[in-house]
């Protein structure tokens, strides 16, 4: 497991575009932290790496966003899902089976579908500091 201190909002950016640098497609990131820790800007740092700029908001009420970059992105926020239905609903396995790279937020709502292979990153709020650990 590797950690990394993270101070600011820049940092968390150049922390999901170091991981976008890194990312092969059909990469699977599950992003677990509490409300506020920084999951979407992380993922607004890994778009921006793989040269999207425009607006990157959290789809907590359309489940995903998908970017047209290269490779091809999914970001899913899956804080409001109320059945697992929702997931058959959005064709969530399809996605996770094109070969894009998918960032899912609130990943635990979906554990039945995830892929045993998938990159974990915790975010831990520790006052103004956030601990972001990184595991396989």
């Amino acid at each position: 497991m590797n950690l990394f201190i993270i101070k600011n909002d820049q940092e968390m950016q150049n922390f999901g575009a170091k991981l976008a640098r890194s990312a092969k497609p059909g990469d699977v990131f599950l992003l677990e932290g509490e409300l506020g820790a920084g999951k979407t800007t992380l993922v607004r740092g890994f778009l921006r790496e793989l040269g999207f700029g425009g607006k990157v908001k959290s789809p907590t009420y359309t489940l995903v966003e998908s970017y047209d970059t290269t490779p091809p992105v999914n970001h899913f926020d899956l804080y409001r899902l109320l059945s697992i239905e929702q997931l058959h609903e959005i064709g969530f396995q399809e996605y996770l089976s094109h070969g894009a790279i998918c960032l899912i937020e609130w990943p635990q709502l979906a554990a039945p579908f995830l892929p045993e292979n998938a990159i974990r990153i915790s975010i831990e709020i520790r006052g103004d500091l956030r601990e972001c650990s990184f595991s396989r």
